[in-house]
């Protein structure tokens, strides 16, 4: 049964002048290993944890610091999560896909009950 979908499209040049406009954004919306990436890679992240929040319908549950976007070996992208986020989706299985194409980024979520 699908509990929530969620879908965000970044652009990609528009959210880089965001970052160099607003010092400290960075690392507000981003940890771990993702804050190193390059912009692309960074605006579809970020287009990934906008569509988690949608797919949550829950926004006071969704906190960025809990929400890092990884790869597996295969470059497969998924999410690890922690804090209350982590909990409130406890038990359930969330799909992601991301897109990064001449100058926008996506994402779109599915989470299964």
């Amino acid at each position: 049964m699908i509990f929530g979908t969620g879908i965000d499209v970044v652009d990609i040049e528009r959210f880089e002048e965001s970052l160099v406009r607003t010092p400290g954004l960075k690392l507000r919306l981003f940890k771990g290993s993702e804050v190193d990436r390059p912009i692309h890679a960074l605006a579809a992240r970020f287009a990934a944890k906008e569509a988690l929040a949608k797919a949550m319908d829950a926004k006071e549950r969704f906190h960025w610091q809990d929400v890092e976007v990884m790869n597996t070996e295969s470059g497969k992208p998924l999410f690890l999560l922690s804090g209350e986020t982590a909990a409130y989706l406890e038990g359930k299985k969330i799909h992601l896909s991301l897109s990064h194409e001449v100058g926008i980024a996506s994402a779109m979520v599915v989470i299964e009950e």
